[in-house]
């Protein structure tokens, strides 16, 4: 039996602090989690998405909450030692921000939102898993939440339409 290598670095305070793209690629502190890093940097979006709705160049925001995550994430899994470190969310939270503009507007809807994402996420339908295996640095840590998204969205459009 193989177990994957652990990391040269483990995430922790210290780690979160030293340096901005760190803080970001770990969620505000989220990725730190020691139970789903991944889900709660999903949850990471809520509040930023009721911060940012209403604002007028929100599109705008999700084009530079992914390029600047791009790097951030790349930054911080060079410094983990490991390329898609657990700790490392802001892939969680910046894809989600994309699903949840299309997310009926009750609590309902929202963890509909939640759990197509956190599903397709976890899942990695084609060609999500092969992409990820395949695409290396921080857009590769991107890409997968990218597309968890899109297929999120594309259920959420299906839905809608049959309300």
């Amino acid at each position: 039996m193989t177990t994957s290598p652990e990391p040269v670095v483990r995430p922790d305070r210290a780690f979160l602090l030293a340096h901005p793209a760190h803080f970001l690629a770990l969620g505000f502190g989220a990725g730190l989690s020691p139970r789903a890093p991944g889900t709660a940097g999903t949850l990471v979006a809520f509040p930023l998405f009721w911060l940012l709705v209403d604002h007028p160049l929100y599109w705008g925001w999700m084009l530079l909450f992914i390029v600047v995550g791009v790097w951030a994430c790349d930054v911080a899994g060079r410094h983990l030692g490991v390329h898609d470190h657990g700790g490392i969310v802001w892939d969680e939270v910046a894809a989600f921000l994309l699903v949840l503009p299309f997310a009926p507007a009750t609590p309902g809807g929202f963890l509909l939102a939640f759990a197509l994402f956190r599903l397709f996420d976890i899942w990695k339908p084609f060609p999500i898993g092969w992409l990820d295996a395949r695409v290396p640095g921080g857009l590769g840590v991107m890409l997968d939440d990218l597309l968890a998204a899109g297929y999120a969205i594309l259920i959420l459009l299906g839905v809608a339409s049959w309300m």
